[in-house]
């Protein structure tokens, strides 16, 4: 115990280089523990990107392909399905609820989504959080209204009673608009960090309403025409959508549904489960996790390095001290001791200053995170794999500490009384 006290003695003589050090270990470990939990938040956040459905509904495909397109806006779908089959199953005895989803359009750059009011009641995000409107209403049975996802609002600077004109397609540019057909803006959703945010939802009829007089992909001309007040008195059930989620009333049944829709001779339908096909696309990105963990154990690294360098460092300015150490009784392996426990104590001084710095970033950027990018940081204690990744630091620490110490049991008493200037 009193050779801990000493390296402690000695580390407070040297105050100013210690904190330094200690510090630069703090901030390594501090980095280390936000990316294994920005790492591991990252990877529930995008497996709870959508939450609570059981069941997406669309044409055959790829399931990884089905769930980016209706979930993420990204791509397009290899075909629609009818509205008849969206029917037959949403009127099965073991769904609960059902959300129609129809793409297809765009305003500069972002998707339009055409659905119904169960999109607003049913769709979760995170964990099972329901979507809130930060503003206004959703659309009801004016079919030119539209619900602004937060992102879309912010970036083009949209509020409500604002009218925007949709664009035929999902080109930043279109040449096609429906400018005979606007939109006025009735609500804007809250953030969510998910792709909801950048996202125009519309109604279904809304949907149908501005594709009424086209035919084969071409707007109509002249007399063909049809003026939005004309669509608003015209049966605007839509005849195809692009995909559907649905809820069951027992999740036993999900399998079961899942091959009934499979197996569907109607037309060909690939229904998948949302968490699998979300583990199977991240699964795919897993590189680049990968990296960012090995590279905040570099930092880890180089700041036990840093330590390492200013204990053998300030051997040479020691050596007197060593000397009379050894002159008053204290054996090679004391002096030896003696630099393990100063290293263990800069490697424990950084190990809790960290942890306490990460808590403190957390409290502050926590807020941040869940509104611009869907993150729950918790304030929990570290995780089992975490004390795991602190112990091989401290580790680390006893390793590096034993090469100074090891310099220090072969240094001579004549070497420390006799200094070479």
């Amino acid at each position: 115990m009193y050779l801990f006290r000493l390296a402690m003695a000695s580390l407070a003589n040297r105050r100013f280089t210690a904190i330094l050090t200690a510090f630069a270990i703090a901030l390594s470990v501090c980095l280390l523990l936000a990316v294994e939990r920005v790492r591991t938040e990252a990877r529930n956040s995008f497996a709870s990107t959508i939450s609570g459905t059981d069941l997406i509904v669309g044409a055959r495909s790829g399931s990884v392909n089905l769930l980016l397109y209706s979930v993420f806006r990204i791509g397009n779908a290899t075909n629609n399905i009818r509205w008849d089959s969206y029917e037959h199953f949403a009127a099965s005895p073991q769904v609960k609820w059902a959300i129609p989803i129809s793409l297809g359009d765009s305003h500069r750059g972002y998707r339009v989504m055409g659905t119904n009011a169960s999109y607003f009641e049913h769709y979760q995000y995170g964990r099972k959080q329901n979507l809130e409107l930060a503003s206004g209403r959703a659309f009801a049975t004016d079919p030119f209204e539209v619900v602004l996802g937060a992102e879309v609002a912010d970036a083009l600077h949209y509020k409500l009673g604002d009218k925007l004109v949709l664009a035929h397609g999902v080109a930043v540019v279109s040449l096609v608009k429906h400018d005979d057909k606007p939109f006025t803006v009735v609500g804007i959703l809250k953030r969510t960090g998910t792709p909801v945010d950048r996202t125009l939802h519309i109604s279904l009829g809304g949907m149908e309403a501005i594709h009424i007089d086209w035919h084969n992909g071409v707007p109509a001309q002249g007399k063909g025409r049809i003026s939005a007040e004309q669509a608003r008195n015209m049966d605007l059930t839509p005849q195809a959508i692009t995909a559907f989620m649905l809820g069951l009333n027992n999740k036993i049944s999900t399998f079961a549904l899942q091959r009934e829709i499979n197996d569907f001779r109607g037309e060909p339908m690939l229904a998948i489960l949302p968490g699998v096909a979300l583990q199977e696309l991240w699964s795919m990105m897993g590189t680049a996790e990968k990296a960012l963990f090995v590279i905040s154990l570099f930092v880890v690294l180089t700041g036990l390095i840093g330590m390492l360098t200013a204990i053998l460092t300030s051997l040479n300015e020691r050596r007197r001290e060593m000397a009379i150490l050894r002159s008053v009784g204290a054996r090679p392996w004391h002096i030896a001791t003696l630099l393990i426990f100063e290293a263990f104590a800069l490697a424990l001084s950084g190990v809790v200053v960290g942890v306490g710095l990460l808590y403190v970033c957390i409290a502050a950027s926590r807020g941040y995170l869940q509104a611009n990018y869907g993150l729950d940081l918790p304030m929990s204690w570290p995780s089992e794999y975490e004390w795991t990744l602190l112990a091989g630091i401290l580790c680390a620490a006893l390793l590096m500490g034993s090469v100074p110490a090891w310099r220090a049991y072969r240094q001579s008493l004549a070497d420390g009384l006799s200094i070479r200037v």
